[in-house]
Parts: C-alpha cells; sequence; structure tokens
C-alpha cells in the first residue's frame, strides 16, 4: 500500500510537471531574445499603441492592466492605469502591476532595468504590413487566442478593397503624405507608403531615402505632387511655406487635413491598417476629381 501511494504520488508530480511543460510558451522577441513564460499572461502591460490595439484585435483586452500615455484605441483602454510614455515609461508604476509581461518597442531605453527587476519583457515593433502580421501571429501564440489569421485576413482583404473602390482616374496619382511639420514624409518604404503602393497611387518619396525622411522642403516644391496628405496638427500654415504656392496639389486645393482621431489611424503599424486604407482611398476619390489635369 505504501509503495502504491508513493507510485501515485509520483504519478501525480509527472502530470503536474507534463501539463505545465505543455503550457510554457518560448518566443523569439525582435531582439533574437528567448522570452521563456510558463503560461498565457493574464496580466499584460503594453507600452506601444500599435501593441495595444493587437492585443484587443486578438480578443485579450481584458488583459492589460497598464498601458503608454499614447494609447487610446480602443475606447476601454482609456480606463486604464497610464505608465508614461513608451520609450521612457514609469518603471515604479510598471512594476507596481505586477505584469507577466511587458510589451514595449525596440526604442524603449527601460527594457534593461524591467528584466532586472524581474520582469518578462517582450520587444514587438512592427515597422511593414509584414511586420504587423508577423507581430500578430506572435502575439497570438503568447496570448494564445487564435485569432490572428482572421484579423491579418480582414486587414489584407479590406486594404484590397479600398484599391478596388478608387475610380480609375485616381491611378497614378502623385501623392506626399506628411507625417509631422519637419517635415518628415511617409516614404515608399514605409507601411504607410506600402499601403498607399496598394491603393494604386505614387509616392513621391522613393524607397531609397527611408521609410519615414526628414525633408528639405524644397524637395516637396520640386517633386510637385498632385494630392497632400497631412494632419490638421502640422498643417497649418503649409499654404505659406517657401514655394509650396506654386505646388499643384495647394494650387488646385487637393489637400486632405486628417483629424486626430484619423491621424492616429493611419499613422500606427497594427490592427487598424484596413481603417487607413479606407481613410486613405476616400481622401483619393475625393480629390482625384478636382483640378485641371496632370
Amino acid at each position: 500500500m505504501k509503495q502504491f501511494r508513493s507510485l501515485l504520488a509520483l504519478c501525480l508530480a509527472l502530470c503536474a510537471f507534463t501539463v505545465q511543460a505543455v503550457h510554457a510558451l518560448e518566443v523569439v522577441d525582435e531582439r533574437g531574445v528567448s522570452v521563456s513564460l510558463p503560461q498565457p499572461p493574464q496580466r499584460i502591460v503594453s507600452l506601444l499603441p500599435s501593441l495595444t490595439e493587437s492585443v484587443c484585435a486578438l480578443g485579450a483586452c481584458g488583459r492589460l492592466v497598464g498601458v503608454d500615455r499614447y494609447s487610446n484605441s480602443p475606447d476601454q483602454v482609456k480606463a486604464l492605469p497610464q505608465l508614461g510614455g513608451g520609450i521612457d515609461p514609469n518603471v515604479e508604476a510598471v512594476v507596481a502591476l505586477k505584469p507577466d509581461v511587458v510589451l514595449l518597442a525596440k526604442s524603449s531605453r527601460v527594457t534593461q532595468r524591467l528584466e532586472a527587476l524581474g520582469v518578462k519583457v517582450l520587444v514587438l515593433e512592427p515597422k511593414s504590413h509584414a511586420d504587423v502580421r508577423r507581430v500578430l501571429d506572435k502575439l497570438d501564440q503568447v496570448l494564445g487566442t487564435h485569432e490572428a489569421p482572421r484579423v491579418w485576413r480582414v486587414i489584407d482583404t479590406s486594404v484590397s478593397a479600398a484599391a478596388q473602390s478608387l475610380p480609375a482616374s485616381a491611378k497614378g496619382l502623385r501623392v506626399y503624405f506628411e507625417v509631422n511639420n519637419a517635415p518628415y514624409a511617409a516614404g515608399e518604404s514605409s507601411f504607410i507608403g506600402e499601403t498607399l503602393t496598394r491603393l494604386g497611387v505614387k509616392n513621391i518619396v522613393p524607397a531609397a531615402l527611408g521609410p519615414f525622411p526628414k525633408l528639405n522642403p524644397e524637395y516637396v516644391v520640386r517633386a510637385n505632387p498632385d494630392l497632400i496628405m497631412v494632419s490638421v496638427r502640422s498643417a497649418q500654415g503649409l499654404e505659406q511655406r517657401p514655394g509650396w504656392a506654386g505646388i499643384r496639389a495647394v494650387r488646385e486645393g487637393r489637400i486632405c487635413r486628417f483629424s486626430p482621431e484619423q491621424s492616429d489611424v493611419l499613422v500606427r503599424p497594427g490592427p487598424r491598417m484596413d481603417e487607413a486604407a479606407r481613410l486613405m482611398a476616400q481622401c483619393i476619390a475625393e480629390q482625384s476629381s478636382k483640378g485641371g489635369q496632370r
């Protein structure tokens, strides 16, 4: 009987170990670092808006316990503790929330400090369409949600539908997308540029200049775009910039000024890229009918 009890105890211990091993997760992040989690995290801190939105799109919004100050979608994350900027958040506030994992960008300055305090960190930073799909898959693996294929399918088919909705007159329209008034532009190689390409328009900023290059304003004057996309945050005084009054887009009033809420959608590489494509397509369709011949 004693031997039977010992054998039973051993079997139970082995079963417990096996269950734990089955649920244990191993994921390689953007640093090439292998991060081990004993089970899908139930308390998550996200310090990048695109990652916050991705977690929610995968159906795990309820697991978020804290976010960076710029995470504002979906609405339910607005009620969560805000932990400062994503690059340099309040480490003490993060640790106090006792997260199972912290999601943050490569550019964050607190990764090593959090790890030194025993906090699990997963570095993920999507910068292209392919990155968005890969990050969704990785988060899906970590969260155990099995929703990534569906979420990506919605994004991909919606971008294609936005492209198909455009009139033939919009094809080849030369576009300048200003990210902010430094001015920084969205080049062909950025995720915004990739969406513009799929919509069938021509970005005046080639991939050779990088994803988000800072431009000499004279460059835009020389490129003479047919259409300008810009946030209302940085559009003030655009027509008064030296030489810009002669740009075709300015002369013919082909300027789309996006609200702050719309701009948030446009500049985040995440699950709302389908909405971003629709916003851009609407702008292109409306503006392509304006003005004279190109």
